[in-house]
């Protein structure tokens, strides 16, 4: 069934009148009274008596116009609510991100996010493989280095920089390092296999000061880079790890503070899809405002 006939048979029913239903649809009435005549056509039935005054309803009109009045009222209520999910942030939100600054940093913040939004449902995914976005395995990803997908919405976060760390109950045993050489005579822990590292260039503490890309020993290795911060507090060996991981954190050491890592870029990424809803931009407002307030 044709839907721009049954609007114009709307429109004359509210207006009563081919000449006045002219004035609303902006069309002429013979063209009107053609779509009318072929509706009634189609459904085999006369929609309205014609007379000196006007047009009144049939038994089978009225049925009709109130059959399309609700769906036109269902329709503007869903236009309505379209309109207020663009504008105000409610529903679901699913945010993924690495391990590591999932549980140190974000989950500490999202109580406060919550309260200030109270009608999105947060799901955090911490997971060191980056989901893919494009299949909705989550909304929003805060990816530890620059999504390869072209087709997402990518916005630089913060730079994550890098620097050796040990215990202190392992360096008083060990000795603190005070030259690059002097590296050589500790133990190492390292990211292991196991999952694609969130580190860029995850050995470069190994391979510091070494002559022909050689790398020094590891005592353990960790699929994780929260994996090796509880390793690293717990007097294993010595490793490399983003600062973000060691704000305020116990037993934590910054070994040779000048020698800096590789600086990695964190992005806020999201699909295009998702652009224009009011609940990604809250928390990537949020998100923001955060990192701002937080030096490391």
């Amino acid at each position: 069934m044709n839907w721009d006939k049954l609007k114009i048979f709307h429109a004359v029913a509210e207006a009563g009148s081919f000449t006045s239903a002219t004035v609303v649809l902006n069309i002429s009435q013979s063209a009107i009274s053609r779509q009318i005549q072929s509706l009634e056509e189609d459904l085999n039935v006369k929609l309205f008596e014609r007379h000196a005054r006007g047009l009144t309803l049939t038994e089978n009109g009225e049925y009709v116009y109130k059959t399309v009045r609700e769906v036109i009222s269902k329709l503007k209520e869903v236009e309505t609510s379209l309109g207020d999910k663009k504008n105000k942030p409610t529903g679901k939100l699913t945010v993924s991100t690495v391990v590591s600054f999932g549980t140190t940093w974000l989950t500490p913040r999202i109580q406060e996010f919550m309260q200030l939004n109270p009608e999105i449902e947060i799901e955090l995914i911490f997971d060191d493989k980056e989901l893919d976005l494009s299949t909705r395995q989550a909304d929003i990803g805060i990816f530890m280095r620059r999504p390869k997908q072209l087709n997402y919405i990518q916005k630089k976060l913060i730079n994550i920089n890098y620097h050796i760390y040990g215990s202190p109950k392992y360096l008083e045993k060990h000795g603190y390092p005070k030259t690059v050489k002097d590296l050589d005579k500790h133990k190492f822990i390292s990211f292991g296999r196991g999952a694609p590292s969130p580190v860029y260039n995850p050995d470069w503490a190994l391979k510091l000061g070494m002559k022909d890309n050689k790398k020094r020993k590891t005592v353990m290795k960790v699929n994780s880079v929260y994996g090796l911060l509880l390793a690293v507090q717990s007097g294993v060996g010595l490793a490399a790890l983003p600062d973000y991981l060691t704000i305020k954190q116990p037993n934590i050491v910054k070994v040779l503070p000048k020698i800096e890592g590789p600086i990695t870029e964190a992005h806020f990424v999201y699909p295009q899809s998702l652009k224009n809803e009011a609940r990604v931009r809250a928390f990537r407002n949020f998100l923001y405002s955060k990192i701002s307030e937080w030096e490391f």
